[in-house]
């Protein structure tokens, strides 16, 4: 494609719309010929509540005045799609100073936060679709269903996905995804931020620039879900917050795939998807209303500490179907508490309150109920017996979903 020079050549032959682009033919001598290829307006279209931006279709072709059809980079791919669907969190968030990096609040769109991300349109074809804008703290049965119905409904007609995040429970969701949903090769893509987007520094811009990037490589097919937080990729079925307020808030050996650094995509291993991941069918109608709750079983976290016994446990019992304990090591509860929790007609998971390491299947009571989490962490492990209790698998049968990370 040429630019025009010192003067507009007088024969001008006609401007043809294609797609976005107007291409303006310059010269009716196609071995002379010069184009001018330009935007014939950005769309920002709302359809069912999918705003789609920019648009561009790579394959553009024109007529010349002879009739003859010619392509412009014919020889270039099609850019990939890539859908953002945005949920809220501190990346969504503004406070009321430049230094405030806490007590701000989510007000802020993902179309508010495309404007702020470098020119991405020589990488991918985006849409976009606001889900809900909320704190991930407020993150419920009824939104997971929307996350869950969203991406189902979009894993074929894109060839990436992003689901924008608040950090604090932004690797269950991630887990629930890994576990519900066959992405094939489509790469899903979770991104948040530690600081809101009206501080000094703000993270959000450059994470949903990468996670962009991340999700619309050819190397990130194949591996399954995945987050993108302070250069670097991690794998969503293991990574956990491990720091409130750093911006290096994202830590598990497990989960550690890969880095971003200064436009490259570096993956430390070739494409594959975590053993024990499971794939369970959530028989849920998505094309219904929401479930306003109670959807999966209820089952509870309670923490492990010295003194710790069987009182609160005998309160919450009767009310739960199933319970999680973090216990004080790798499995390591008081003598008389697991010959409680032996008895119980519910599956306890034991797990551990450190942030990494793993609970082994030799420290747990030998009981049917009593299971080891392996490396899933408290919060990750109360997913999968959900899971497991919504599939109303055996003992026999959660034992062996949780051997998959080494536990049971």
């Amino acid at each position: 494609m040429g630019h025009l020079e010192n003067s507009i050549m007088k024969n001008q032959i006609s401007t043809q719309t294609v797609g976005q682009m107007e291409i303006t033919t310059i010269c009716d001598d196609i071995k002379k010929s010069q184009f001018i290829l330009s935007p014939s307006g950005s769309r920002n279209e709302e359809l069912g509540g999918e705003n789609e931006l920019n648009t561009v279709d790579s394959n553009i072709s024109f007529r010349s005045a002879n009739g003859s059809r010619h392509f412009l980079h014919s020889e270039t791919k099609k850019l990939p799609k890539i859908k953002i669907l945005g949920t809220g969190g501190t990346i969504a968030s503004s406070g009321s100073s430049a230094s405030q990096t806490a007590g701000y609040k989510v007000d802020l769109t993902v179309q508010d936060l495309l404007k702020s991300i470098p020119d991405i349109s020589g990488i991918c074809e985006i849409a976009y679709e606001q889900l809900c804008n909320v704190d991930s703290k407020e993150m419920n049965e009824e939104i997971l269903w929307l996350i869950y119905k969203t991406i189902s409904q979009d894993i074929q007609k894109y060839d990436g996905l992003i689901v924008t995040h608040g950090t604090d429970t932004l690797s269950e969701t991630a887990f629930f995804v890994e576990n519900t949903i066959d992405s094939g090769n489509v790469p899903i893509v979770f991104v948040g931020s530690m600081r809101p987007s009206s501080s000094l520094g703000f993270d959000g811009t450059m994470n949903l620039y990468q996670a962009i990037c991340i999700a619309s490589s050819e190397k990130s097919k194949g591996r399954g879900t995945l987050v993108s937080l302070n250069d670097q990729i991690s794998a969503g079925f293991y990574i956990t917050k491990t720091n409130a307020n750093s911006l290096d808030s994202f830590n598990v050996r497990q989960g550690y795939l890969g880095n971003f650094v200064n436009n490259e995509i570096h993956y430390y291993y070739p494409p594959c998807k975590p053993l024990g991941a499971g794939r369970f069918k959530l028989n849920l109608d998505l094309n219904g209303e929401p479930p306003k709750s109670n959807v999966f079983s209820r089952v509870a976290i309670l923490y492990a500490h010295q003194s710790f016994n069987s009182e609160l446990i005998e309160l919450i019992v009767p009310h739960y179907d199933g319970l999680v304990i973090a216990t004080m090591g790798a499995g390591s509860l008081p003598e008389a508490l697991d010959n409680y929790l032996s008895k119980l007609e519910i599956p306890v998971i034991y797990s551990k309150r450190s942030m990494d390491g793993m609970v082994p299947i030799v420290n747990v009571p030998n009981s049917i109920n009593c299971i080891a989490s392996g490396y899933l962490n408290p919060e990750k492990s109360r997913i999968l017996l959900q899971l497991c209790l919504y599939s109303q698998y055996s003992l026999k049968e959660i034992r062996e979903s949780f051997n998959g990370v080494y536990g049971g």
